[in-house]
């Protein structure tokens, strides 16, 4: 009974934070950054100046994980088809791009700094693929050490949303239409929490244009553990973990993007203010998933040991976001 109430408690504590970066939000000259970058940041707060109960831990997870695939499995209702029909397979081949890139040079940069390269080669994945899933995803089969996950992932966290903010800031000035603003957020972005935080600035549509950018990089996780496995065997000749766990919630939002394009209105009628509702619920849930995230940031643990593939990251960053723009520049969208 104690762990159920505990549980409830860490869930509920995702919800209050986050229920305090709608407030915030409302706040003039802290307002443009919206309630999900507000709440995100309260929480980062929040853990470096108090930390929250270990015990609430599991339901806080439940909030970064399982909500946030819920919610994306929601927007799909705003995705057109005939765009993914159009646009799914040239984001596809920048996806794949984009972690080659992110990987390579994070590993080759690492050697040239002497970096950790354990933490450099999974925040190279985190960089390129989806963040803490796919860090997850490659930690066990590189056999990577819980500690060089847990900063991983920080490193990923941190840097993401920073970067997700600075996205949804310079996003007016930038010299993109919203649709090649959201494929680069897509792209370029870390975590599906960072591209749905920066493509928001852009519309719904814009957004679910941009989680379909980021959904092609995470279904590209797949091949690209494998591709991890047999590196592990023939670099130790013996079995790697291949216990993968494979994105179900991306067969979701394809599922609910086909209702949205040819069920709803098409074949049923799903009156406005339905639609605005799960619209209001995803963006909430989504919020209470980045108040997760902020609350598993711990700056104190960067500093000590992470410091170099933290810069690494960073450059790598810039340098992914600059050669996607480029490209969707490019891109006839």
């Amino acid at each position: 009974m104690n762990r159920t109430s505990d549980w409830w408690l860490g869930v509920l504590f995702t919800a209050f934070i986050a229920f305090l970066g709608y407030g915030a939000a409302l706040i003039p000259g802290v307002n443009f950054l919206g309630p999900m970058a507000c709440a995100i940041f309260i929480a980062i707060l929040f853990r470096q100046i108090f930390d929250y109960p270990e015990k609430w831990r599991r339901g806080i997870e439940f909030s970064t994980k399982t909500l946030l695939r819920l919610a994306i499995v929601l927007y799909g209702l705003r995705l057109s088809m005939d765009t993914v029909f159009e646009d799914g397979l040239s984001l596809l081949v920048f996806g794949v791009l984009s972690i080659v890139l992110s990987i390579v040079l994070m590993i080759f940069l690492g050697k040239w700094w002497k970096a950790d390269p354990s933490i450099s080669l999974l925040t190279g994945v985190g960089i390129g693929v989806c963040g803490a899933a796919a860090i997850a995803a490659i930690a066990p089969i590189v056999k990577a050490k819980d500690e060089d996950t847990a900063l991983s992932v920080a490193i990923i966290a941190l840097i993401g949303t920073v970067f997700a903010v600075i996205y949804t800031i310079i996003q007016p000035i930038m010299p993109l239409t919203d649709s090649q603003y959201s494929v680069w957020t897509g792209l370029s972005l870390h975590e599906l929490a960072n591209v749905v935080l920066a493509g928001a600035a852009a519309g719904d549509e814009a957004l679910a244009l941009a989680l379909l950018a980021k959904l092609g990089r995470v279904l590209l996780l797949i091949p690209l553990s494998f591709i991890f496995i047999l590196w592990m065997k023939n670099k130790h000749s013996s079995n790697a973990d291949s216990n993968i766990s494979f994105p179900w919630f991306l067969l979701g939002f394809i599922g609910m993007s086909l209702i949205g394009s040819y069920v709803i209105d098409e074949v049923i009628f799903v009156p406005a203010a339905v639609l605005d509702s799960i619209t209001a619920f995803s963006s909430f849930i989504l919020t209470m998933a980045m108040v997760g995230l902020g609350l598993n940031i711990s700056l104190a643990d960067l500093r000590k040991r992470a410091w170099k593939p933290f810069l690494l990251a960073i450059a790598v960053s810039i340098f992914l976001s600059i050669i996607m723009f480029g490209a969707v520049k490019l891109m006839n969208i």
